[in-house]
């Protein structure tokens, strides 16, 4: 098991108006599962896994990831930390280095001992 405390911050994004046009910047907040959650739903579809086994994978990262938003406690089973480190490892855009907060969300997750 695996456990990474989940931080906060806020972002800003670009502002548009009804014609697409940028009218100024608004703050979102973002975390580690905001992040994760791009990451997986940016795959491409043909990269993307199938079968059983990942379909359960997927269901356990979903409730980990709901408990995490109530407790700020991500846990993962080592399994699941495998799948998510390997998705991180292939996939993460490098831009995202640029970006101070998730480059530190991220090195906490790829830090992260075992606990057993």
């Amino acid at each position: 098991m695996r456990k990474i405390k989940i931080k906060k911050w806020k972002s800003k994004f670009p502002k548009y108006d009804d014609e697409g046009k940028i009218v100024g910047t608004e703050e979102k907040d973002e975390d580690l599962l905001v992040a994760m959650n791009v990451l997986i739903a940016n795959k491409k579809p043909e990269e993307m896994t199938r079968g059983l086994d990942k379909f359960r994978t997927f269901g356990r990262l979903s409730k980990a990831f709901d408990k995490a938003d109530k407790t700020g406690t991500l846990e993962l089973e080592e399994v699941d930390y495998k799948f998510l480190k390997e998705t991180i490892e292939k996939d993460i855009p490098a831009s995202w280095g640029m970006n101070q907060n998730i480059m530190e969300a991220i090195e906490e997750f790829l830090e992260a001992k075992s606990e057993n």
